[in-house]
């Protein structure tokens, strides 16, 4: 956040003798002035957001600069906005969420941070391009916000070039132009007793490489599936093919904001609307409930959407805890398809949830 906010600063202050106010920003309608304003607007926003932790809406107040104000001054309200947020962002614990309304109707103090690194440099970029400067910002900043905010977006170009092309703001050989876009901050469902979080790539690459994906477990750490379950969604993200809804969901419990383990999606949903689920929860997690909970939970979202019309598990024959907890969600026993009985495969049994 901090090296976001600088990068923005050094550049705006390097160009504060030029006419802001008649100059339109890059391909924006607005002045370059006015969306410096703007920039410094959301960036305190975001700040009151976290601060004030509203749930259902933004807290109704709005920046109003001075009479007269020019660009060095917008450029110390920029740095005084974004100050404030980095501020919010390292006093909020990490479980606390507030209202934005795109896509899940929350953030976390993660998507607001990374919601406002994007703004300072694609706005930064769009007052340079106006004022014909150059500006480019750390690599590592854009790769940041790609993997948290556009896990949908594959990342094989240079971060800052996908960045812009993501966000409307420049060509990629081989993709087509885009003309209207959106972040996606990770999806949260709430149960009763948890929260089920969706990793992000750079979470889930964490994770899979032996960090903790950002989370605290419960036992110390995850399981050998989490770590796998995780690998599957960096390979979905780096082939560009990963949906964000189907992904790896960290099963959280509220009390304590330990992670109990994962569950997810084996990917999205086939032509014909099924998708296969799956889940490991720590040993300490278990026979409590949780993973019922979780699963319930996540069926009931996944069936809400219109692509889904068939939720499936797998499990071994001799788990019968893990067919306990499939049975209390809903789920039904079905004949397994063939190619999962083959002459000396392990014994599995097939349980459906129809929409």
């Amino acid at each position: 956040m901090e090296a976001a906010v600088a990068s923005s600063v050094g550049l705006l202050r390097s160009v504060t003798d030029r006419d802001w106010d008649g100059v339109p920003a890059g391909r924006l309608e607005w002045s370059c002035l006015r969306t410096a304003e703007h920039l410094a607007g959301t960036l305190l926003a975001y700040a009151g957001q976290l601060a004030g932790r509203s749930a259902d809406a933004y807290v109704p107040f709005e920046l109003a600069l001075g009479e007269g104000t020019g660009p060095a001054g917008v450029a110390d309200v920029v740095e005084t906005t974004g100050t404030l947020l980095a501020m919010a962002v390292r006093t909020t614990p990490r479980a606390v969420r507030a209202y934005h309304p795109y896509p899940f109707g929350s953030a976390g103090r993660e998507g607001f941070a990374a919601m406002a690194v994007t703004e300072l440099l694609l706005h930064t970029h769009d007052i340079a391009e106006g004022l014909g400067v150059p500006y480019e910002p750390p690599a590592d900043l854009c790769a940041g916000v790609l993997t948290r905010l556009f896990p949908h977006v594959r990342p094989d170009a240079g971060p800052w070039p996908t960045l812009r092309w993501a966000t409307g703001r420049g060509e990629l050989p081989d993709r087509a132009p885009v003309t209207g876009w959106r972040w996606v901050n990770p999806l949260v469902l709430p149960a009763e007793r948890l929260t089920l979080e969706a990793l992000t790539p750079a979470a889930a690459l964490d994770l899979h490489t032996g960090g903790d994906g950002g989370f605290a477990w419960l036992g110390g750490a995850p399981l050998q599936g989490a770590r796998d379950a995780a690998g599957m969604l960096v390979k979905a993200y780096e082939n560009g093919v990963l949906h964000p809804e189907f992904g790896v969901f960290v099963v959280v419990r509220r009390e304590d904001d330990r992670a109990l383990g994962s569950m997810g999606f084996h990917g999205p949903p086939d032509d014909e609307g099924r998708a296969e689920v799956g889940y490991d929860l720590v040993e300490a997690a278990r026979g409590r409930g949780y993973a019922t909970e979780a699963l319930r939970t996540l069926t009931a979202h996944a069936l809400t959407h219109d692509a889904v019309r068939t939720l499936c598990a797998v499990i071994d024959e001799d788990n019968l805890p893990s067919q306990g907890v499939v049975s209390r969600a809903g789920f039904v026993p079905a004949p397994l398809e063939a190619e999962r009985t083959e002459p000396g495969a392990r014994a599995m049994r097939l349980y459906v949830r129809e929409r």
